[in-house]
């Protein structure tokens, strides 16, 4: 297979530390060009990509003829914009997420990539980790019986970091947007089905949401799950059935927060509680999305997160902003 060649359009600490050395170690990809203003923010990316070429416009990059697709690491107001230009650039698109602000912004992005012909997606990473579709198999066959509560949480604490982007409102900063995402997103796709019965509590600082807790329903089961930018790190996922629980230790961020383990907890043939775990230790989620878009590109096979999808954890995020009591 012909290697994807890409293009980042950003020299983001988050593309530096995760997405480019994904796209560099990649099977089917290259790593080919990094847009950025300044040739000192390319020395990082040169060090473990010596071939890299750098242009110091982002325009520079989407007429490039050579690069096929571009990652798209800036701050969320930007995301839209970027995408579509991208797109009528010519090149595929990966979009960190939330790749677009509110649900109605998704008519431009899916009429844009169905006028191209190209593909264009959010980079959800998680769902292209095997964890996750471990647990859905799980639960869709019945493993826990009767799913009938989803719990979710994930924190972190950046207050210190007033200048972060996350820490600002002007660039779509926020906690729900930056990790909600996880917590929403990964219940849908487990599940298959969309939450309703959505009720909220959040607390803002500076314009932006550091607290939400959330509940609300998945079908028949109950659902219950907190973000926050304001508290310990911490993250996990947990699907309670009438037979059994499945736990994720380390849902979002595999091997940074610690190793991934799914848990499966049963009852034993004696009536004792039995637990039975797979782990994995080695999986990189960011590698596989770059591959798993890759193949899309090169095959013309269907992309495991397509916009329709990411639309739908969208619409979640908006329905939280909309019920939401501020506390």
């Amino acid at each position: 297979m012909t290697p994807v060649k890409w293009g980042v359009l950003g020299a983001s600490k988050f593309a530096l530390n995760y997405m480019a050395p994904a796209i560099h170690a990649a099977e089917g990809a290259e790593f080919a060009v990094l847009a950025t203003s300044s040739v000192d923010k390319a020395a990082p990316f040169q060090a473990f990509c010596p071939n890299l070429r750098v242009h110091l416009s982002y325009d520079d990059l989407l007429a490039d003829p050579e690069i096929d697709a571009i990652y798209i690491p800036l701050p969320n107001h930007l995301h839209v914009e970027w995408t579509i230009k991208a797109l009528e650039a010519g090149k595929h698109v990966l979009c960190e997420k939330p790749i677009a602000m509110q649900e109605a912004e998704f008519d431009q992005l899916i009429s844009a990539r169905d006028k191209s012909g190209l593909l264009a997606a959010e980079a959800y990473m998680i769902l292209h980790h095997p964890q996750w579709h471990l647990t859905r198999d799980l639960v869709q066959q019945g493993m826990i019986g009767k799913l009938r509560h989803v719990s979710g949480k994930f924190s972190f604490d950046n207050r210190k970091d007033t200048g972060n982007i996350r820490n600002r409102p002007e660039t779509g900063g926020g906690g729900l947007r930056d990790i909600g995402v996880y917590v929403f997103g990964s219940a849908r796709f487990v599940t298959g089905v969309e939450a309703s019965d959505i009720s909220a509590r959040v607390r803002f600082e500076n314009g932006v949401d550091v607290v939400a807790d959330v509940q609300g329903r998945f079908g028949d089961a109950l659902y219950t799950a907190y973000v926050s930018t304001r508290m310990h790190p911490y993250q996990e996922m947990v699907f309670h059935g009438e037979k059994g629980v499945i736990r994720l230790t380390a849902p979002f961020n595999a091997r940074v927060f610690g190793e991934a383990r799914v848990e499966l907890h049963t009852v034993g043939h004696t009536g004792g509680g039995t637990v039975s775990t797979q782990r994995f230790p080695a999986d990189d989620h960011y590698k596989l999305q770059v591959e798993a878009f890759g193949r899309a590109v090169r095959e013309g096979g269907d992309y495991p997160v397509p916009l329709e999808f990411s639309r739908g954890t969208q619409a979640m995020i908006d329905k939280v902003f909309e019920v939401a009591r501020e506390v």
